[in-house]
């Protein structure tokens, strides 16, 4: 029997809770990606096809993918390692000086025979109009030498986030898994595809709903929907699953154990990057030394708060407190 509980109460931060937060140590790995934005006004349509003309009259450029995850964890203060890959280009340079501005250690490996992963966004009108993704999969012998230097990072960091999105720099993902295990670190996965078998043994993994649905099928209600998550908990050796469920809030599964907590999105403008918030801010609080459920609570309103933005971006501890 699984005892449900619900959040209600705030979470507060002091100025302990801050020094806490800049003492921890995370290392991020994973697709690291450049997202691009160009905005620009539209009111006539092209006489060469049936698509609006965009003036572009603004030009963005923000981390993305894993490097977006990192991104997050530093606005909080903590002290940020990436692991990654990226292209010998013009967008992989910008990954880099952007980590550096954020006073992110940047251990991004080179792969000449691809690109930096671009994901490239058109908007006009407050509306995205089309995005646009350049990438390959990435060298077998690039991704072998990332896994030695992931070993070499581990003694410094007392946990590791896995950002997956299914481009090819997590393939040795098992490996990472098991020496992140044998170290003591806790691991936390943001998880992409339909087998999860891969991520078997980590502390907590972070799924939305459609992917969820992806690996436990459907669910009718949530006694159902409680016990498919514990199955597959179970199953792979997870201390936790926390899913996160857009206006619905965030359920966390744990054993004997399922805690809700609901919604804090005042208006939901732009979820991309979402993911990235949430994995991170749950991340910094655990190693921080809060419990389960506040570390929950405050991703919970830090996703809240990014959603209200456009494009991946980031939460600050003002806006937090």
């Amino acid at each position: 029997m699984r005892n449900r509980n619900f959040i209600t109460e705030k979470v507060a931060i002091d100025a302990a809770g801050v020094e806490a937060f800049q003492q921890t140590r995370l290392l991020v790995v994973g697709d690291v990606m450049l997202d691009r934005y160009w905005f620009g006004d539209t009111d006539r349509i092209s006489p060469e096809a049936p698509v609006p003309i965009v003036q572009i009259k603004k030009i963005e450029e923000r981390l993305g993918g894993a490097a977006n995850v990192a991104r997050n964890g530093a606005s909080l203060g903590a002290q940020i390692a990436i692991l990654g890959l990226i292209g010998q280009d013009e967008a992989g340079r910008q990954v880099e000086k952007m980590l550096a501005e954020q006073a992110i250690q940047s251990y991004l490996q080179i792969d000449e025979t691809v690109p930096t992963i671009v994901k490239l966004r058109v908007v006009a009108r407050q509306q995205q109009l089309i995005r646009l993704d350049f990438e390959e999969e990435p060298a077998n012998d690039v991704l072998l030498s990332k896994l030695a230097i992931f070993e070499e990072r581990l003694p410094a960091v007392q946990a590791v986030i896995f950002s997956d999105y299914g481009k090819g720099a997590l393939k040795h993902i098992p490996q990472m898994i098991q020496l992140a295990k044998a170290a003591g670190k806790i691991i936390f996965v943001d998880p992409k595809g339909s087998d999860y078998s891969k991520y078997a043994g980590v502390t907590v993994i972070t799924p939305n709903r459609s992917e969820l649905k992806q690996v436990i099928g459907r669910w009718q209600t949530e006694a159902e929907l409680a016990q498919k998550a514990e199955n597959l908990r179970s199953a792979l050796g997870l201390e936790a699953i926390l899913l996160t469920r857009s206006e619905e809030g965030m359920t966390l599964f744990r054993e004997n154990s399922v805690i809700d907590v609901s919604a804090q999105a005042r208006e939901v403008f732009d979820v991309s990057g979402a993911g990235d918030t949430v994995i991170s801010t749950m991340a910094v609080a655990l190693a921080a030394g809060w419990s389960w459920e506040m570390a929950m609570a405050l991703a919970n309103r830090a996703g809240g708060i990014v959603v209200g933005k456009l494009g991946t971006a980031t939460v600050s501890w003002k806006e937090l407190m």
